[in-house]
């Protein structure tokens, strides 16, 4: 499987870096996937709804209550990973139509073989670009997209511009929503860019964060919801708030403040997101 770390841990080079699938020591069936070094999904074999890292279990959340319990969805998830929330989705919603688009297709065939998912017709991986997906899909086709694309630790430059959020619109149903993972750090730029990017397409929007990546005291994940019309915000603050690791939730006006007058971001001026800061991935390596 590539070249050794130790007994139980091994590096296989894939298509956008070095992948990594580390056994979890304090559950087991469960596994990390790391690239490059840093933890992009951790799956629990025996029970997918368990949901380890607290900006997925944010994201679980928001698929909760957008819709009523156990319905069936449509979803369209950009960037793969080791299909966390496929498998969350495909439990907690059965009968719901997944189609999830992974650019790196060795790392499709690696999680393929080393995690593999149940068999699910409703539930298909395509390797493919994230936007190229898009574009393929129909028009107001998809009840969630979710947005969680890395490169090297950063977000691609073509997946943070208003033209690739106007693609996202397009295929949503018109009481869709968009959920998307926003990595950054002090002093926000790329977020605040970002939430004012998305909201000039779907302009009801709510964003989920730790206190402190939120007033951009230290680096973190985000997860912004937005739609056409009002995010569950009182539900989503119930939820967040009890979780593991309490979360806050803005909208309206704590929304906007925010923003602060960030600008819109075009294909012309688009770049990658912030990097995170050395050595935040090194624990444990």
């Amino acid at each position: 499987m590539g070249r050794q770390r130790s007994a139980d841990r091994a590096a296989v080079e894939v298509d956008t870096g070095v992948a990594e699938l580390v056994p979890d020591p304090d559950r087991a069936g469960s596994w990390t996937l790391l690239l490059d070094g840093a933890p992009q999904s951790h799956v629990d074999l025996t029970d997918p709804t368990h949901l380890e890292f607290e900006y997925v279990r944010r994201l679980g959340a928001a698929i909760d209550l957008l819709a009523p319990a156990g319905a069936p969805l449509r979803l369209l998830h950009l960037g793969g990973g080791a299909l966390t929330l496929p498998r969350y989705v495909a439990t907690t919603r059965p009968g719901s139509t997944q189609r999830v688009c992974e650019v790196d297709g060795a790392l499709v065939e690696l999680v393929r073989r080393e995690l593999p998912w149940p068999p699910n017709p409703r539930l298909r991986v395509r390797v493919t670009d994230a936007r190229e997906a898009l574009a393929g899909h129909r028009e107001a086709s998809v009840d969630i997209v979710v947005a969680d694309v890395f490169a090297g630790a950063r977000t691609p430059a073509h997946l943070t511009s208003v033209e690739f959020a106007t693609e996202v619109a397009r295929v949503l149903r018109p009481g869709g929503w968009y959920l998307a993972n926003i990595a950054d750090g002090p002093p926000l730029r790329h977020a605040r860019q970002q939430v004012a990017t998305v909201r000039s397409v779907l302009p009801k929007a709510a964003l989920i964060g730790d206190a402190a990546v939120l007033r951009g005291r230290r680096y973190g994940n985000l997860v912004l919801l937005a739609g056409r019309t009002a995010p569950p915000v009182p539900e989503l603050t119930r939820r967040v708030s009890g979780d593991w690791f309490p979360g806050r939730v803005l909208a309206g006006e704590e929304l906007v403040r925010f923003t602060g007058g960030a600008p819109v971001v075009h294909d012309t001026d688009a770049t990658d997101s912030a990097p995170p800061p050395p050595g935040l991935f090194s624990i444990g390596r």
